[in-house]
Formats: C-alpha cells, structure tokens, sequence
C-alpha cells in the first residue's frame, strides 16, 4: 500500500466513526440508521448520470453485500442492546479482521507480508484493549457476545463481497451508488413495520443529513482503495474507526482516557507503518 491508500484508509475510519456514535447516541438508534440509509441513497442517486450503472458482473457481489449488509446491522443493533456500543463495536471489527486476512487470501489471492500480518493482529489487540476496557465494570451477556460475533462474520463477509464488487463494477462510485440504494431499500423493507421510512427522515433529519455524507464519503473512499490494494490490511486500517471512536469520545464528549485506551491508541498508530510497509 502507498501512502496516499493509507492515507485514505484512515480518512475513511475518522468518517465511519463518526457516523457511527453519532447513530448510536441517538435516542431511536434503528430509525436513525435508517434515516441515515434512506437519505445516502437520495444523495448517491444523481450520480448515476455521471457514472452509469456497474458492469453486470458486480450485481451478483451487490446482492451478497446487501443480504449480508442487513443481516449485520440488524445483529448489531441486537448486540448493542444486550452489551453496548462500547462493549460490542471493537469485538466486531476485531472479528472482522482476524477473519478478513484468510477469507481475502481464498477468495482473492491476496497474500501478506509478515509485517501487515503483525500490523493486521496488533490492530485486532487494540480493538480487543478497547473492548475490554468498556465492558470491564460488568458482565456483558452469552446472547451479547454471540450476536456480536455473528456481526462480526458478517462484517467480514460484506467487506469480501465489496471488494470483489468493486473489481468487477469498473468503478467504485458506481458500485458504491448501487450498493447504498439496495442497502436503504433493503433497510426499509426490514423495518417496515416500524412506519414509513420518510417519516424517520422527517423526524431525525438534522442529524441524518450530515451522518449520511459521511457515510456515502466513508464508504466511497474504501471502495477505491479496495479496488486497487490488498484487501485485508486497508480493512484493518478501515477498522482503526474504533479507536477515532475513542479519541472522539474522549475529545468532545469529555470521557476518561484511561490506560488502556491509551495502549490501543498507540498499539494501533504502531500498526500503520506495518502494514504501510507489509
């Protein structure tokens, strides 16, 4: 990877953690994600003009990512439930990566050097510091720990998925467009019973326009990078948005920066030039 793909990777994390907490403080966090969902799609959706639809053999891979997208939120949600952001988030990207560098190497025959493998597993201790950090005070639940891990797998599998939609689309944003609009109608569809997506937009607006920018921008630059770089160490670096998680936590939002979340701060800025290198 260069510097400009590591670059992006990180860029990509600071967006998708923000986005993230700023979902999950909500008070309705389902309606907010689909409001969120709901209007990436509006934004994305003029860019069809520009860029045309992807090449017909991503469509299989946007279908996966889409089945496998909804899955995965609605394990979250659940996980996050019974175990809490805090406790829950970093297990599952942690997950994600461990499963990433082998799922990559079958199915893509993307190989790593020693120094990403040891970039790719110092970023999964840190997620692990992170986690055992929030949860230490309690117990988190049997039914917590196996939703969390279920979102974990599924995490893994739709990045897989996206990054073998991106290669075959012939271009990140029209894959990327397609992809947000199955994921909101998808969304929709799943929480139907909760009402009208519209009045989630209506009610939650202020807060969904600015998370769905960042969403759509955190989602684009991935995308490109997957297009071109090996898959398992930018998905590493992707998933560093846990630690921007933290550092936004702890830099507007007041929290304590503890000891441990001190080490997975440095743990995971220790990792970037290894897999940068790797």
């Amino acid at each position: 990877m260069d510097y400009s793909d590591v670059a992006i990777c990180l860029l990509s994390a600071v967006l998708h953690a923000g986005w993230n907490a700023a979902v999950k403080a909500n008070r309705s966090p389902t309606q907010a994600m689909t409001a969120q969902m709901v209007l990436s799609a509006l934004i994305v959706l003029p860019g069809f003009y520009w860029t045309g639809l992807p090449n017909s053999a991503a469509w299989p891979w946007i279908a996966a990512s889409t089945l496998t997208n909804i899955v995965t939120v609605l394990a979250l949600l659940r996980a996050y439930e019974l175990g809490g952001f805090g406790s829950v988030y970093p297990v599952v990207r942690a997950v994600a990566v461990l499963l990433v560098v082998p799922m990559a190497a079958l199915l893509t025959g993307d190989r790593l050097g020693l120094g990403a493998i040891g970039g790719v597993l110092i970023i999964a201790v840190a997620l692990g510091v992170l986690a055992y950090d929030a949860s230490r005070d309690k117990v988190v639940p049997l039914a917590a720990l196996g939703w969390t891990l279920a979102a974990g797998v599924g995490t893994a599998v739709y990045i897989l998925c996206d990054a073998r939609g991106v290669r075959a689309g012939g271009s990140a944003l029209s894959y990327g467009f397609a992809v947000s609009i199955t994921n909101a109608a998808a969304m929709c569809w799943r929480q139907r019973a909760l009402g009208p997506p519209w009045g989630h937009v209506a009610s939650r607006w202020k807060m969904a326009v600015p998370t769905a920018m960042a969403s759509v921008a955190s989602y684009l630059l991935i995308l490109w990078v997957w297009g071109h770089a090996p898959i398992a160490p930018s998905a590493a670096l992707r998933d560093t948005s846990a630690v921007f998680a933290i550092l936004i936590a702890v830099i507007w939002l007041k929290e304590a920066f503890t000891i441990r979340r001190i080490a997975a701060v440095i743990l995971a800025a220790a990792a970037v030039p290894l897999l940068r290198l790797g």
